[in-house]
């Protein structure tokens, strides 16, 4: 049956938004637009800004980020409550479905062909499909399972980003205690993410014996922060930006492989999110996947599953209208 569905991928930083027909399985984008989350006071307002007055919509699904619990999300990034009743009276009684975020990601990763995504390690290929996880830094860290079922998927939501940092080694220990001074909780989450990344380079100023370049400080200052060290930190240009990427690709390795673990995700782990296509050749250096492997006895275990890259930052949105097409 031919329908007009609405998708949504709603972030702490941005909100992107899809208009779609769907028929016979297969979805052509009749609109879509990104709009900064900053800029309105609820995610109502948001859709009335993106849909015509006139518009008739057969279902809607929108990931959000945070944990959704009787149709309610209240995100930890977004000074919002979402409630799918709401949304449905915008749509005027359309049925709406709200997902977690990285569930709506993990649905949309079974949609992602070879050339939207990038090997870290290949694996070993299976006969029969196992378990796969996604893991995805962004303005937060969210992470989920994809179970493998009789012949198909079902995805688990989980908010395992805010989980206790576990440091590896001395300086992530030195890590974790300059970050206990400011937070009453540090989660994977405090170092697993934009802010994350932010979090870990002031960490490293604090260790260096030499005094910020000025161009970069004004940077920092002008421009988003992460963003900045991750662009000055995969070209080596600043010490400090380099050495708070590699740590920051370490323990994202670290945590990717404990989530593996968790799931036994034998046919695969990806690695999802907007930071990851922006600092994909820290990622491909060997800091992300020796970290990753770094698990002892189950070392042989973790070299058996495929870890891939996302290079589509719209697959959040992708997994959200598949979502809603199968409501229909």
């Amino acid at each position: 049956m031919a329908a007009t569905i609405l998708a949504g991928d709603v972030g702490g930083t941005k909100i992107h938004l899809g208009l779609y027909h769907a028929a016979a399985g297969a979805l052509t984008t009749l609109a879509d637009r990104v709009f900064a989350t900053r800029d309105y006071p609820s995610f109502e307002a948001v859709l009335g800004a993106f849909l015509p007055a006139e518009t008739r919509v057969a279902a809607a699904c929108c990931g959000v980020p945070g944990p959704v619990v009787d149709g309610i999300s209240r995100p930890v990034n977004i000074p919002w409550e979402i409630r799918a009743t709401s949304v449905v009276t915008v749509l005027h009684g359309a049925p709406v479905r709200l997902l977690n975020d990285l569930e709506a990601t993990a649905w949309g990763t079974l949609h992602l062909s070879a050339a939207e995504t990038a090997v870290l390690q290949p694996g070993r290929e299976r006969k029969e499909p196992a378990n796969m996880v996604v893991i995805a830094a962004g303005t937060g860290l969210g992470e989920a399972g994809v179970v493998r079922i009789h012949d198909g998927w079902h995805v688990v939501a989980c908010e395992g980003g805010h989980a206790d940092f576990a440091p590896r080694g001395e300086e992530q220990e030195l890590l974790l205690r300059f970050l206990a001074r400011e937070f009453d909780h540090v989660s994977f989450e405090r170092v697993v993410s934009g802010p994350g990344l932010h979090n870990i380079y002031r960490f490293v100023v604090s260790l260096a014996q030499s005094a910020e370049p000025g161009w970069l400080v004004e940077r920092l200052r002008t421009e988003d922060p992460s963003a900045v060290i991750g662009a000055v930190g995969v070209t080596g240009a600043e010490p400090n930006c380099a050495r708070a990427l590699a740590l920051f690709t370490a323990i994202y390795g670290a945590e990717a492989a404990n989530l593996a673990l968790k799931y036994l995700a034998l046919s695969g782990v990806y690695v999802c999110g907007g930071i990851a296509p922006k600092i994909l050749p820290a990622l491909q250096d060997g800091g992300f996947l020796r970290a990753f492997l770094a698990k002892g006895r189950l070392r042989a275990t973790l070299e058996q599953i495929p870890i891939r890259v996302s290079l589509n930052e719209h697959v959040g949105l992708i997994g959200a209208a598949h979502a809603a097409a199968a409501m229909i």
